[in-house]
């Protein structure tokens, strides 16, 4: 196996284990995340329509000349591009899909709503999403993105008055998703341009 392929493997075994992290701190903390998880075609309509400013402002990042930024675009280029290029639309969907139910499970569906029992649903929300933005700290400005995005996932969990993890599930795969996209089209166009150069 190649290690492309097994960086592909690697990411989805690691998303879905989630899944499982998830169910047994919600055991030992009294919470099943599954608990707030409806099918409804109002949340999967609330979802789609709540990726499109993510990811607007995701596309306007890729236009900034900003160094933070572009280094931000450099370490997703580097580490993700290489292994993700060589997949078809359909895998790399289904490791979006896998990172959406594994890490909405854990932190909205089990930490953001352990902590809204313990301190209140305001600290409960950002305190989650600070823990978050730690994990997925690739720069300290990746952090700060990832802070506010928890935020707006959290408020999303509770958006149309009832909650229903599958609204920042289908935000958060969806984004995902198109991100993938985005940044593999952008690698492609790289190895052309120094293909072009050689």
């Amino acid at each position: 196996m190649d290690s492309t392929e097994n960086f592909f493997k690697t990411a989805c075994y690691f998303e879905a284990s989630l899944i499982l992290v998830a169910v047994g701190f919600g055991w030992m903390v009294d919470i099943n995340p599954f608990d707030y998880f409806h099918f409804s075609e109002h949340a999967i309509a609330f979802g789609v329509f709540g990726t499109l400013p993510l990811f607007l402002l995701f596309l306007a990042s890729q236009q900034s000349n900003l160094e933070t930024l572009k280094s931000i675009r450099k370490i997703l280029l580097e580490t993700l591009c290489p292994s993700l290029h060589q997949h078809h639309w359909a895998d790399l969907f289904v490791l979006a899909a896998i990172a959406g139910v594994g890490e909405e499970l854990l932190f909205r569906g089990v930490l953001q709503s352990w902590m809204e029992h313990l301190w209140g649903m305001n600290a409960g929300l950002l305190v989650s999403s600070v823990i978050f933005g730690m994990i997925h700290a690739l720069t300290p400005l990746y952090a700060v993105v990832a802070f506010f995005i928890s935020v707006y996932l959290g408020l999303a969990l509770d958006y149309g008055g009832t909650r229903n993890l599958l609204t920042p599930i289908v935000i958060y795969s969806l984004y995902d998703f198109l991100v993938f996209l985005a940044l593999i089209k952008t690698y492609k166009q790289q190895l052309l341009e120094g293909q072009h150069h050689v």
